[in-house]
C-alpha cells in the first residue's frame, strides 16, 4: 500500500513539473537572449561596421564602402540559407559538413538546436557569416571593382569561412581536439585578417601610397560606428554562450573590460610616441581589445581580460606601425594588424588565462581531456597555424580566379575619381 502511494505521488509530481525542466524542450529565456544577440550582431555590420569603415576612407569612396557592406550582408545571408549553414553545421566529416540542411531542409518552427529553435541558431550564425567577409573590405578599400568584390566575397564565404566554421564549431577536427574559440578568434578574426592582408598584397597599394596622406574623411562617422560595434559585441560574445546564464554574463563582462583596456593602452602609446592622443587611436584600440578577447571570452575571468586588453593594445599598435611603415603593405583600414593579429593573440592567450591556477587572473579550466596549460596552448597554436595557412592559400587562389574572370582592380583614372562615381554613379556629399 505504501509503495502504491509513493508511486502515485511521484507520477503526480512528474505531471506538474514545468516543461522547461526537460532538456528537449524550448527554453524561453535562452531563446529571448539569442534573439536579442542576433539583432546585436547584425547591428555590428549594419550600421556599425559600415559607418566605421565609411568614415575611415576618403569622401570620394564613402558610398562604395557602405554599398559593399550592405551587399555582402545580402549575399552572405542568401548563401548561408542555400548551402552555407548546411556545410558548416551539417554532420559531414571532420573537415566539412553535408547537404542535409540545404534551404533548412527538415527544420521547422518546432525544431530545436539544444533548447533554442534551430532556425534561431541558424540565424545567429548567419550574422557571423555576414560580418566576416564584410571585415575584409577594409583590406582592399578604395580600389577593388564592385563586381570583383561581390564575386570574391561569395566564393570566399563558401570555400574559406564555411570550412573553418565546421572545423571549430560544427563538429570538425579542431573542435574535437579541444580548441578554445568561444566566439570567433579563428573563425572570424584570423580568417578575415589574413584574407585582408593577402588581398592587399595581391592588389598592391592605393595610388599614392605611402607618400600621399590618406586621412579619414569623417571621424565623427567612424566614432559613431565604433560605438555601435562596442555595444553589438555584447551579442557577439555573450550570445555565443547560447544561453541566458552566468557564462553569457561573464563573457559580456570580460568583453567590456578588454575593450576598455585596449582603448587605454593604445591611446597611451600614441600619446607617448606622437605627443597627442587621437580619436582614431581610441576606436582602433577598442576594436583591438574586442577582437582579442573574442576567442577567450567564455573561458577567462576579469583579471585575465584586463591583461588580454593590455596586450591587445600594445601588440596590435606595434603590428599596425610595422605593416604600414616598415613593410609598406597597404591594408587600407588595418584589418590584419587589428583583427588578424588580435585574433591570433587572443586565441593563444585563451590557452593561458583559462587556467584555474593563476590567482586573480584565473579562468574556468581547460577543454575536456586536457589537463595542463602546455597541452591547451599546443592545441591553440595548431588552430592558429592551420587557420592562417588555409585562409592564405584559399584567399590567394580565389583572388587569382576572380582577377581572371572580371579583373580585381579599377583603373588608375577610376581610382583617382573615386569609386562612388565610377562604380555607382553617386556621390556621398552634394557639395563635392
Amino acid at each position: 500500500m505504501l509503495n502504491a502511494t509513493i508511486t502515485k505521488v511521484m507520477l503526480a509530481l512528474f505531471v506538474v513539473l514545468p516543461s522547461a525542466s526537460f532538456a528537449d524542450e524550448l527554453n524561453a529565456a535562452n531563446t529571448s537572449w539569442i534573439m536579442t544577440s542576433t539583432a546585436l550582431v547584425l547591428f555590428m555590420t549594419l550600421p556599425g561596421l559600415a559607418l566605421f569603415y565609411a568614415g575611415l576612407v576618403r569622401s570620394k569612396n564613402v558610398l562604395s564602402v557602405l554599398m559593399q557592406c550592405f551587399s555582402i550582408a545580402a549575399v552572405a545571408s542568401v548563401l548561408w540559407l542555400l548551402v552555407g549553414y548546411s556545410l558548416a553545421f551539417g554532420e559531414g566529416n571532420a573537415y566539412i559538413g553535408d547537404f542535409s540542411k540545404v534551404l533548412l531542409a527538415g527544420v521547422g518552427r518546432d525544431t530545436l538546436s539544444g533548447d533554442i529553435p534551430e532556425s534561431l541558431f541558424m540565424l545567429f550564425q548567419m550574422t557571423f557569416a555576414v560580418i566576416t567577409p564584410a571585415l575584409i573590405v577594409g583590406g582592399f578599400a578604395e580600389r577593388m571593382k564592385f563586381s570583383a568584390m561581390l564575386l570574391f566575397s561569395a566564393i570566399w564565404l563558401l570555400l574559406c569561412y564555411v570550412p573553418v566554421t565546421h572545423w571549430v564549431w560544427g563538429g570538425g577536427w579542431l573542435g574535437a581536439m579541444g580548441l578554445y574559440d568561444f566566439a570567433g578568434g579563428t573563425v572570424v578574426h584570423i580568417t578575415a585578417g589574413v584574407a585582408a592582408l593577402v588581398a592587399a598584397m595581391v592588389m598592391g597599394p592605393r595610388r599614392g601610397f605611402p607618400t600621399t596622406a590618406m586621412p579619414p574623411h569623417n571621424m565623427t562617422m567612424t566614432v559613431a560606428g565604433a560605438g555601435m560595434l562596442w555595444v553589438g559585441w555584447f551579442g557577439f560574445n555573450g550570445g555565443s554562450a547560447l544561453a541566458s546564464n552566468g557564462d553569457a554574463s561573464m563573457a559580456m563582462l570580460v568583453t567590456h573590460i578588454s575593450a576598455a583596456m585596449g582603448v587605454i593602452t593604445w591611446v597611451a602609446m600614441e600619446w607617448i610616441k606622437f605627443g597627442k592622443p587621437s580619436a582614431l587611436g581610441a576606436v582602433t584600440g577598442m576594436v583591438a581589445g574586442l577582437g582579442t578577447i573574442t576567442p577567450a571570452s567564455g573561458f577567462v575571468g576579469p583579471g585575465g581580460a584586463l591583461i588580454i586588453g593590455l596586450l591587445a593594445g600594445f601588440v596590435c599598435f606595434n603590428a599596425t606601425m610595422y605593416i604600414k611603415r616598415v613593410l609598406k603593405i597597404d591594408d587600407s583600414l588595418d584589418v590584419f594588424p587589428v583583427h588578424g593579429v588580435g585574433g591570433m593573440l587572443g586565441t593563444l592567450l585563451a590557452g593561458i588565462f583559462s587556467a584555474t591556477s593563476l590567482g586573480v587572473f584565473s579562468g574556468y579550466g581547460f577543454a575536456d581531456g586536457i589537463t595542463s596549460m602546455g597541452d591547451q596552448f599546443k592545441v591553440q597554436v595548431i588552430g592558429v597555424v592551420a587557420t592562417i595557412v588555409f585562409t592564405a592559400v584559399v584567399t590567394w587562389g580565389i583572388l587569382k580566379v576572380v582577377d581572371a574572370m572580371v579583373g580585381l582592380r579599377v583603373t588608375s583614372d577610376e581610382e583617382q575619381e573615386g569609386l562612388d562615381i565610377t562604380q555607382h554613379e553617386e556621390r556621398g556629399y552634394d557639395n563635392l
